[in-house]
């Protein structure tokens, strides 16, 4: 399968549905809320923009949230993608409304990934992190379920100080569970991230060395999140970058996030709208909106990321860049590579 320009298309375009959700997770990005906004898009304007991602040339829908399975219609919203083409992916939270009925009806109408959040190798660390006990029992239930139900099964884990001590413990349970792909989520203090939490550059390169070495050995793919060293570092150990990521994607190149309220960030971690589909197509936003076209030209990046020979593979997280210094084009911090040019 050939690799889309991605100035011109991105693969894959999340769109946060709603950011209604039960649970009270304390690094959510979206700082979710107990009931939908009045000023979500509509199930019209959510079919219009499903054919918007399928028209640009995106291979990947991924409906998150919020919980999607707060919406009523998002049964039709998975349908609807499948029909226009695009591989969908959906992204529940792990709450009663998760339970076997809905995921079977998620899978039988086009779902062919299914996105769930373990945070912890027991259910004291992930129930912590999500503010619901039991939490971490449904999610295994989802898993499993899902597993079942013939779906392509990924799961994220957000990789913070909170549950460091704990990755190593993840990945014969993830194997024993039988998931498709296991996407590491390097914490970046949006939402109700915390600074305090994020590791910092030692932290996460021994993470991403460690990784590097279970990439080549696991049943299942691993991927990270924010974390683009992880290229970088793979490249240093000579395993091949086709056999973990198929394009490189990064933040507006490649991929873009589309809030509940319709604004197009170049991923849930930025929270820089560079317009609104209710205002601008999406084809134009994501080909043409200045912060996209800055974004794909690693000549903008500073610092040490600037100066780096993997600007172009990888380019640093800019939402980290953002959260920590305010500027998208600053350095990452969480990456202690210095070229010899910096």
């Amino acid at each position: 399968m050939s690799v889309p320009d991605l100035d011109r298309a991105p693969i894959a375009v999340a769109w946060e549905t709603t950011r209604a959700c039960a649970l009270r997770c304390v690094h959510c990005r979206a700082d979710a809320i107990p009931r939908r906004d009045p000023a979500e898009l509509t199930t019209g304007e959510g079919r219009a923009l499903i054919d918007a991602i399928a028209g640009l040339g995106a291979r990947v829908l991924v409906l998150t949230g919020g919980d999607p399975f707060m919406r009523p219609d998002v049964f039709e919203l998975i349908a609807h993608g499948r029909a226009a083409g695009l591989h969908v992916g959906l992204s529940p939270s792990a709450t009663a409304r998760a339970d076997r009925e809905s995921l079977a009806r998620a899978v039988e109408a086009g779902a062919g990934t299914i996105h769930l959040s373990l945070d912890g190798a027991v259910a004291e660390t992930h129930d912590a992190f999500r503010g619901v006990r039991g939490s971490w029992q449904r999610t295994i239930d989802a898993i499993r379920a899902s597993v079942e139900l013939g779906a392509r099964v990924q799961v994220a884990t957000t990789a913070c100080r909170r549950n460091a001590s704990e990755l190593e413990a993840l990945p014969a349970l993830l194997a024993e569970l039988g998931v498709t792909v296991w996407s590491l989520f390097f914490l970046v203090p949006v939402g109700r991230g915390r600074f305090d939490d994020m590791l910092d550059a030692p932290e996460t390169e021994r993470v991403l060395e460690w990784l590097a070495a279970l990439a080549t050995a696991s049943p299942f793919q691993v991927r990270t999140i924010c974390a683009p060293q992880f290229r970088r570092v793979l490249i240093e150990r000579g395993v091949p970058l086709g056999s973990v990521y198929p394009a490189v994607s990064t933040d507006g190149r490649g991929f873009c996030f589309v809030s509940h309220r319709g604004e197009v960030w170049p991923s849930g971690f930025l929270p820089l709208s560079a317009g609104n589909v209710r205002e601008m197509p999406l084809v134009a936003i994501y080909r043409s909106a200045p912060l996209f076209v800055a974004l794909r030209d690693p000549r903008r990046l500073g610092g040490r990321c600037g100066a780096c020979p993997y600007a172009r593979l990888c380019g640093g997280s800019r939402a980290r860049a953002f959260a920590v210094t305010g500027d998208p084009f600053a350095e990452d911090p969480a990456c202690p590579y210095r070229p010899a040019a910096a």
